[in-house]
């Protein structure tokens, strides 16, 4: 289901406040790959699908070709792309479920999530009838949670038809059960914080619409209001943002092209007024954009500064996690939840976003360092901060 080079890197328990870790058994330099980990499950967000941002139903691949999506986020059908041959999208290679026409970047693609999942979710000639109890379920969660998106119910689906489809149900169960769990109290939090605050009505509903639709004796305890309430926070807690994107894949492959100067400078003046005319129109929504449940990116902790990275540079939902520094055997590989502007700011904003998103005080060198200075936020960061609350999701 999930795979990881995980060889070089263990999970540890380091006490009753901070729970687990992710701990080298190896020395990393700057730049190394310390792992690459595929998801036990990924989605696409539900707004992200219906504004037609095409993607892999398996691994979030991008499907449009560069051109075509430049051409669909300007709203410039006239839109030329050049060097095409940078473009890694390869649209022969797509497939179809034959059941329900859902697209995927491959033959394997398809036949992993027939395998895992979709025999379940598979909704045959269903798909656009909106009485059907997964495209209730799928409208009610797009009513209660509008863009920008931080979560999928789903996500939340995909896990209970791994469950149904699995073979060892209790395997799967207890591969679930590995990530972050919360207290009553810190579910109330997560949940209030992805639906609002009058949560517990829509919280309802979808308990209800997602029973209807996919109730599964192996995971009953997930059926209990309770239950559901604690899987939700599951992946409200865990969740890490994906996105992939066609035409990021094509600028990156156009830089490392050998040119002459002029091209050269022909080339980032394209690339800059492409950009220009993508804000325009599409502003920050450039992206596929989904979640995912990864179970050794779910072990690292938070630092403001941290010494590895998370990358997606293969544009799927393989997550590679790169080191920022060199990192010496036994060391706690730490990422951060913060945007790269927001570890700029000052403790006490920082402090205030992730405890208001994560449910936890940093206690990282920098934040210690810092525990003298003055509790002052300006409009600038506070502005930052709800930027960062339309962040991708959690380590």
């Amino acid at each position: 289901m999930a795979t990881a080079m995980a060889e070089n890197v263990e999970i540890k328990q380091i006490g009753t406040l901070k729970g687990k870790g992710l701990f080298s058994k190896t020395a990393f330099k700057k730049g190394d790959v310390i792992f690459e980990e595929k998801p036990l499950v990924s989605c696409q967000f539900a707004w992200n699908e219906l504004y037609k941002y095409k993607a892999c139903e398996f691994c979030m691949q991008a499907l449009e070709t560069a051109e075509e999506n430049s051409r669909r986020l300007t709203e410039n059908k006239g839109i030329t792309l050049p060097y095409p041959e940078c473009c890694e999208v390869k649209p022969e290679d797509h497939a179809v479920c034959p059941q329900c026409q859902i697209e995927y970047c491959s033959a394997q693609c398809r036949d992993a999530a027939w395998a895992q999942y979709h025999r379940v979710l598979c909704l045959g000639m269903s798909r656009e009838d909106q009485d059907h109890p997964i495209n209730r379920l799928l409208e009610a969660w797009r009513n209660i949670h509008f863009p920008p998106e931080t979560a999928t119910i789903m996500l939340l689906a995909k896990m209970i038809a791994t469950v149904k489809q699995a073979e060892d149900k209790d395997a799967v169960l207890g591969m679930f059960s590995s990530f972050v769990q919360n207290t009553v109290n810190e579910e109330e939090q997560i949940v209030h914080k992805l639906l609002g605050e009058q949560f517990q009505d829509p919280m309802e509903l979808l308990w209800r619409l997602t029973s209807e639709a996919l109730y599964e004796e192996a995971a009953q305890q997930w059926f209990t209001p309770e239950g559901f309430k604690s899987l939700f926070a599951l992946i409200g807690r865990n969740g890490q943002g994906i996105g992939s994107s066609s035409i990021s894949v094509w600028v990156r492959n156009c830089e490392a092209l050998e040119h002459s100067t002029e091209e050269k400078e022909k080339v980032e003046e394209f690339i800059d007024q492409l950009y220009e005319q993508l804000d325009q129109v599409a502003g920050m929504f450039l992206n596929v954009e989904g979640s995912g449940l990864y179970q050794l990116q779910s072990a690292c902790n938070h630092s403001c500064v941290p010494n590895a990275e998370i990358t997606f540079p293969h544009n799927n939902h393989t997550l590679v996690l790169v080191a920022m520094e060199t990192i010496e055997p036994e060391q706690e590989i730490c990422i951060s939840y913060l945007s790269e502007c927001s570890l700029g700011r000052s403790r006490h904003s920082r402090q205030r976003v992730l405890k208001d998103n994560y449910l936890f005080s940093c206690n990282c060198p920098k934040c210690l360092s810092q525990a003298d200075d003055p509790d002052v936020t300006s409009e600038e960061e506070m502005d930052d901060e709800e930027e960062e609350e339309r962040g991708t999701g959690d380590g």
